[in-house]
């Protein structure tokens, strides 16, 4: 059985930064791919970020020079370093892991996912 288990969100004033930490059990790093995924309120889940096992990246283009996905394979732990946060980036963050070593950049292909952490950005 995966199981997922995030941290790390709160209320964070704009400019500001999170990390965001994602625990996986049940199914390895270096095998699987893994994003970090959001859905803001009225809003359709989104990709942020992906790591494939091999170390390639995806973050889309409204994080892209603010966001970095990381992970580490001996502890199976993915991370979300947010800087230079926005109002819009106010959602729900999940990981989630999918059954093959690529990203992908529609969050119906992603097969394991935790429970969300909320990050609010507001002054």
């Amino acid at each position: 059985q995966v199981q997922l288990v995030e941290s790390g969100g709160g209320l964070v004033q704009p400019g500001g930064s999170l990390r965001l930490s994602c625990a996986v059990a049940g199914l390895t790093l270096d095998l699987n791919a893994i994003g970090w995924l959001r859905q803001a309120p009225g809003q359709e889940r989104e990709v942020v970020s992906c790591i494939s096992k091999d170390g390639r990246l995806y973050h889309t283009d409204s994080v892209k020079g603010r966001f970095t996905i990381s992970k580490d394979n001996i502890n199976n732990t993915a991370y979300l370093q947010m800087n230079s946060l926005k109002p819009e980036d106010t959602a729900v963050y999940y990981c989630a892991t999918r059954g093959h070593w690529a990203c992908h950049t529609s969050y119906i292909e992603y097969d394991n996912w935790g429970q969300g952490t909320q990050v609010t950005v507001s002054s």
